[in-house]
């Protein structure tokens, strides 16, 4: 299926613990809009203190999407989340709801801004026997197949991005033709300034500051506790679940393989990398209005300065293009 991009709304993207939620409640609050999350791994109920979800408080005072989607032990695809969101805003188009993405999935972000086509359904066995494949003989291995089968779909993957090489792998296999034919999402559009893409630029050292805070935090609200209880009523994650930073530290700590320190150090040193990819995912975007950040950040006063440079510039209100 092919999804056109979303226009007419407001992106509120950046990397994890970079204050993305806190403005996001301060511009809904304001803008009476709604919050869509762009987070791969809140889908997943029980998973709450590890994908930092929104409390039960912000969720009542301002109405989130895409939250609590599917079972932790189910997978859930970028497919199904665009045809999700989709249906999500043609509804609040209908009730004339300003809507807000907010979200560090910077796949979920280009797939929503550029449209998607999502080519051939899943072949999860096909999928689990290139997964053996790359255990065995190593992600290079498998990329190096890759080149040889679309070396356009190659140059543009990373070695290491074992999911995203499988995928073409399974693209090839599927309709004999190379990924690079076929897709169209990602292409360069042009702007047409009905959306306001915004994400804060920090200084390196202070977001790791912060993201080390974060994940201390997080232990310490009962995240081991969380990873124990979805061990207890789950036999397995699914594969996309099973893939996030800090349930699989916890799941090795639980296992009595590491101890506490560990996990938490290697948590922060994976949220550290997961940041890295997101930066480097954003800054390959055009358009996005980079906000400076430091100690100390205000949201309240950052979603106010992002609304008055919008009455400024004259950026549009963000409405429904119904509404207009």
């Amino acid at each position: 299926m092919n999804f056109p991009p979303i226009t007419h709304a407001w992106f509120l993207a950046g990397p994890t613990a970079s204050g993305k939620s806190a403005v996001a409640m301060a511009l809904a609050s304001r803008l009476g809009a709604d919050i869509i999350s762009m987070d791969s791994m809140a889908v997943y109920r029980q998973m709450n203190i590890g994908t930092a979800k929104p409390s039960a408080d912000d969720r009542a005072a301002v109405k989130h999407h895409l939250l609590d989607v599917v079972e932790p032990d189910c997978d859930f695809s970028i497919s199904e989340y665009l045809r999700t969101v989709h249906q999500t805003v043609d509804s609040l188009r209908r009730e004339d709801r300003p809507i807000l993405f907010v979200g560090g999935t910077p796949l979920y972000l280009k797939a929503l801004l550029h449209g998607f086509d999502d080519g051939p359904e899943a072949d999860w066995e096909l999928r689990s026997r290139l997964e053996r494949e790359a255990d065995k003989r190593g992600d290079e291995a498998l990329h190096h197949m890759l080149s040889e089968m679309d070396p356009l779909a190659a140059s543009k993957i990373h070695p290491h991005d074992r999911r995203r090489t499988i995928r073409a792998l399974e693209y090839f296999e599927k309709t004999g033709e190379p990924i690079s034919s076929g897709q169209v999402h990602f292409k360069d559009r042009s702007h047409d300034g009905s959306t306001r893409l915004i994400a804060f630029d920090w200084p390196r050292s202070v977001l790791h500051a912060r993201i080390n805070e974060r994940v201390e935090a997080m232990f310490r609200e009962g995240w081991v506790e969380e990873v124990r209880g979805l061990l207890d009523r789950h036999e397995s994650l699914g594969r996309t679940a099973a893939q996030a930073v800090g349930y699989r530290e916890i799941r090795a700590l639980l296992r009595g393989e590491i101890n506490l320190p560990t996990a938490i150090e290697r948590t922060q040193a994976g949220t550290r990398q997961l940041a890295r990819r997101q930066l480097i995912w954003l800054r390959s975007l055009a358009h996005l209005q980079w906000v400076p950040a430091d100690h100390p950040f205000d949201a309240v006063a950052t979603a106010e300065k992002l609304l008055s440079d919008r009455a400024e510039t004259g950026k549009p209100e963000c409405e429904s293009p119904d509404s207009r």
